[in-house]
């Protein structure tokens, strides 16, 4: 059977009896719950529990490498080569598998702004899943359906599970990407956040030709109408600290940056809910409610309350919800040129500055480097003392392109605009993880406030000598003595030593990237 009969088959699979197109919400609520899929909280949130897999698989992940891709996508452990004859392969399978079950399909979008939409379809072998799908993505007005051409078709087979030996996979769990036949094929997991990923791969590889650099950041808009961009890995405070009262959010996660301005490819959020409480996250919290799906949570079986504390089965707990559930969301997603872009590191070495100011050259450094740390004890393997986490662009799972590609994007976005970047430690102060403490969201909230509303703009700065950082010797709502990091630890002799170790951490990280000499110069300076 060859490709364009595949193809047809794949299209006769979309039209038959037992495919339900475009099902309203509660719909695919009801579904879900006769189905057994999930069940209802009392916040009236859909609760879904996906088994063995509660994260994305990244080594799982492969990219079928034919005469589209070979010259243009950055190879390595990222990107896996697949090749094409075993796509087409399993491809075959899962349709198989597809034609024998009720399916779930959904015609959406990744782009607010529609001079550069990516339109998509989703099947599904859930309910839930196609509740996911249709609450994060953008969802066309209903006069757009009719004429809607998937450009991209995200296959979602759950449970198909592969077998390695005879379909050329690492497990039973596959995420593949084919940039010919425009398809995404996944099986053998149940966690919905591959499909979101997956797209957001396909704009990683397609806008960049378009002159659109793409972004794992959130995004948020103040009252004079300026945007501010939050890069940050996951437990930095991204989403939370773009989830502000007082700004009015375009994403939590995806976005675009295009000549016109900036853009989100969604339609929706996807919040970590562990530990979330009303009083910290206010419009978060209030986001989950009938529509929104969550993910893992424990219920009380008694009340159906959900437990947020509760991380029996991970600590990855998630809640999916359309954007328009958080207050003064900007509908649709799309902002001015930024103004601000800020990088997110939860430092646990307590090296970094609650904030400094970065010339064009160090933003990409930082942006290339993409630092946080992992706490000891947080995951299994980790010893006593904190380890470094470098992810390329806030974002290396999902660049297909060389990180060069992205890095000359934000400089030359950084410059054209007149965007100043800043380098903000959501992390400790006054010690590393185990003696000093955890930077209070208060005074992180009154930090970022004073870089968005221009607070910062008429401070005095001095250079701390460790990675050459511009800090700020006052800031509005936060102690003085909290600004310079050496300050805050009572041994100085020991934050020297540990400067020393987080800078050797990065200058080797940054070993792999070719660039010019003034972006390499721009990082650390005590080695």
């Amino acid at each position: 059977m060859g490709a364009t009969a595949t193809l047809q088959d794949l299209k006769r699979l979309t039209e038959g009896l037992h495919a339900h197109r475009n099902l309203s919400t509660p719909q695919l609520v009801e579904t879900a719950i006769a189905r057994g899929e999930g069940r209802l909280a009392s916040n009236g949130a859909l609760v879904a529990m996906t088994g063995a897999r509660t994260g994305r698989s990244p080594r799982d992940k492969f990219t079928v490498e034919d005469d589209e891709t070979r010259d243009r996508v950055h190879w390595g452990k990222v990107n896996q080569p697949f090749p094409p004859e075993k796509f087409q392969a399993l491809l075959q399978r899962v349709i198989r598998h597809m034609a024998e079950r009720d399916l779930f399909i959904m015609d959406l979008a990744a782009g607010a702004d529609p001079t550069y939409r990516l339109p998509i379809q989703v099947i599904c072998e859930y309910a839930w899943h196609a509740l996911f799908v249709k609450q994060l993505f953008i969802r066309p007005e209903p006069q757009e359906i009719a004429a809607h051409n998937p450009e991209f078709i995200v296959i979602a087979a759950p449970e198909f599970e592969a077998i390695p030996e005879r379909d050329g996979v690492r497990s039973s769990t596959f995420i593949l990407a084919d940039f010919t036949r425009r398809i995404i094929l996944i099986g053998g997991t149940k966690y919905a956040g591959e499909m979101k990923k997956s797209i957001f791969g396909v704009m990683n590889y397609i806008l960049p030709q378009r002159n659109v650099f793409p972004m794992h950041c959130s995004a948020n808009v103040g009252a004079d109408g300026t945007t501010a961009l939050f890069f940050g890995l996951s437990g930095t405070g991204k989403t939370t600290l773009s989830a502000d009262p007082e700004r009015r959010l375009i994403g939590d996660d995806e976005h675009g940056w295009s000549p016109d301005g900036v853009f989100n490819f969604e339609g929706g959020c996807y919040a970590k809910c562990v530990d979330l409480t009303l009083e910290k996250e206010p419009q978060i919290y209030n986001a989950i409610r009938f529509g929104s799906v969550l993910e893992n949570v424990v219920l009380d079986p008694r009340t159906g309350e959900p437990d947020y504390s509760d991380i029996r089965y991970t600590e990855n707990t998630r809640a999916a919800y359309p954007v328009d559930f958080i207050v003064n969301a900007v509908i649709p997603g799309v902002g001015g040129h930024s103004r601000n872009v800020l990088f997110l590191a939860a430092d646990a070495f307590g090296v970094l500055p609650p904030i400094a100011k970065l010339t064009p050259d160090q933003a990409m450094y930082h942006f290339l480097s993409g630092y946080t740390a992992k706490l000891a004890g947080t995951e299994a393997g980790l010893g006593s003392e904190p380890v470094p986490e470098f992810s390329t662009c806030f974002g290396s799972p999902f660049l297909p392109l060389a990180p060069s590609v992205y890095a000359e994007m934000l400089g030359r976005r950084l410059r054209e605009h007149h965007a100043q970047c800043w380098l903000v430690n959501t992390g400790w102060t006054g010690g590393a993880f185990g003696v000093g403490k955890r930077m209070s969201l208060p005074h992180t909230r009154a930090i970022v406030h004073a870089a968005l509303d221009g607070g910062l703009a008429k401070a005095e700065y001095s250079t701390e000598p460790a990675f050459g950082l511009s800090i700020p010797t006052a800031c509005p709502g936060v102690p003085s003595e909290l600004l310079n990091p050496r300050n805050s630890w009572a041994d100085k002799h020991a934050y020297d030593a540990q400067a020393r170790l987080l800078a050797s951490k990065f200058v080797e990280n940054f070993r792999k990237f070719q660039v010019p000499d003034s972006v390499r110069q721009a990082g650390p300076r005590t080695v």
